[in-house]
This record gives structure tokens, C-alpha cells and sequence, in this order.
């Protein structure tokens, strides 16, 4: 299984071959076994199966064709919509319209996503993680339907690979860890830990196709501008107000 773990690859393309439902249930109800706060469980899980439904939610994922070939794609969200109304149910204050509450449900939320995507690959499908999810909350949330407390937080496409692309780099582990307390990098380290990232083929290549000097200038001006960036953060933070959930002053 460890070695399964480490040689894990993202798959973005796939058979054209469904899910059993049976199966998807089982992946499912084994994800939902993930660590959560307090036993809460403050996370909901959308499948999501029609062709058009899945080209419904294509644009809010920047039209990635992984969303439109996948059998399956499930959004996963924090969810304080279903617990808040278990609280008033029962003549109990929920103090949940909070910062602090967003969070506890996107860490349970993402907990369940990998639990569900480990379990998956190990039984012979393959996911692909989209980042876009964050971006574009309140365009999913509207095709999707998301209540009040409902935030969309990360989606992963899924379905048999129709092929195994090869494995990309991560830094060494020396680059992560820390022992005891954290050891910040001086200039010599960062140039060692990502000088490989930096020399690999397909790295030089990016680098060439967006006229940068370096693979530092493709995400900081071409992948990851500070623009976007600020117009994401702004997006998602209104929608989590909009949402119900207040933001510190």
C-alpha cells in the first residue's frame, strides 16, 4: 500500500467507463470514516453524473476537459447548513455563523476528499484534484444549488485511467520537514532544494514558451499572478459572507 501510495500519479483522462454506484457508495462511506472535528462532520459530498450537468459546472472550472470525460465528479463543501438546523431543532444556540467555524468545516471537507481519493486509487480508479473549485464558489454553488452555510471547497474528477502519465517531481524531503522547531532557509538551501524542480526538462521548457528567465517568473507572472490571486481572495471571501459565515473585523 505504501509504495502503491508513493508511485500515485493525477489522472486527468479516462475510460469511457462508468462507476458502479455500488462501488462510488462503498469509496464513500469508507471517506466518511475520515478524522473530523468534534465528531460534526460538517461536510456534504455532490455527485455529480449527467453529461449536462457536468457541462454546466466546465466553465467554473476554466472548461478543463477532465471535467466533461470524467464519469464521476464530486464537489465536496463545508457544510454548517445541516448541523445549524440540528442545533435549532433541539432549542440549542448554534454559534457557528463564524470565521472560525468556515474553517473546521473546509478541514473536514478536505480530510474526506483524501481519504475518498486514496480509497479510490487503490481500487483502480484515478482522480484529479481542481483547484478552481475556490475560484469560482459562487458560480458552482448556483448550479449546484448550496444552501445558506454551504461552500463549495475542493472537486476531484474520477474514473478509470484511460492512461498512466508519468509521475510529477516534488521537492526532496529535506525541503519540508522540520525538526523540533522550524528552521528557516537561507539563500544556499532554497537554491539547493530547487535546483532539480528547476532543471527538469519539462521546467526549462515552460520556461521557454513564457519568455521567463527562470521557473520562479512562470508562477509568480504567467500561473499564479498576484492579480488573480487578489481576485480570487476577494471573490471567496465575499461568498463566504454572503454564505453566512462572518469574517473577523
Amino acid at each position: 500500500m505504501i509504495s502503491s501510495l508513493k508511485e500515485r500519479r493525477t489522472i486527468r483522462k479516462y475510460l469511457n467507463k462508468d462507476i458502479d454506484e455500488q462501488l462510488l457508495n462503498e469509496l464513500l462511506e469508507t471517506a466518511f470514516r475520515a478524522p473530523t472535528t468534534q465528531n460534526m462532520q460538517v461536510y456534504s459530498v455532490v455527485i455529480t453524473r449527467e453529461q449536462e450537468n457536468k457541462e454546466k459546472l466546465a466553465p467554473a472550472h476554466f472548461n478543463q476537459p477532465t471535467v466533461t470525460s470524467a464519469p464521476v465528479v464530486l464537489t465536496f463543501c463545508a457544510d454548517f447548513n445541516r448541523f445549524i438546523k440540528w442545533c435549532e431543532q433541539n432549542h440549542a444556540e448554534p454559534g457557528y455563523d463564524n470565521f472560525q467555524s468556515f474553517v473546521t468545516a473546509a478541514i473536514d471537507a478536505l480530510l474526506v476528499a483524501q481519504q475518498f481519493c486514496t480509497v479510490a486509487e487503490i481500487s483502480g480508479l484515478g482522480c484529479c484534484y481542481l483547484g478552481t473549485t475556490t475560484y469560482n464558489a459562487p458560480q458552482i454553488a448556483e448550479i449546484l444549488r448550496l444552501p445558506k452555510f454551504v461552500i463549495p471547497i475542493t472537486t476531484l474528477t474520477v474514473g478509470y485511467p484511460a492512461d498512466i502519465p508519468a509521475q510529477i517531481e516534488r521537492l526532496p524531503i529535506e525541503a519540508i520537514l522540520h525538526h523540533e522547531a522550524y528552521q528557516d532557509y537561507p539563500p544556499e538551501a532554497i537554491h539547493r532544494l530547487y535546483f532539480e524542480k528547476e532543471n527538469l526538462a519539462e521546467n526549462k521548457k515552460y520556461i521557454e514558451e513564457n519568455h521567463k528567465e527562470n521557473l520562479a517568473q512562470v508562477f509568480t507572472d504567467v500561473r499564479s499572478p498576484r492579480k488573480d490571486n487578489e481576485l480570487f481572495s476577494k471573490t471567496f471571501l465575499d461568498f463566504i459572507v454572503k454564505q453566512g459565515f462572518r469574517l473577523p473585523d
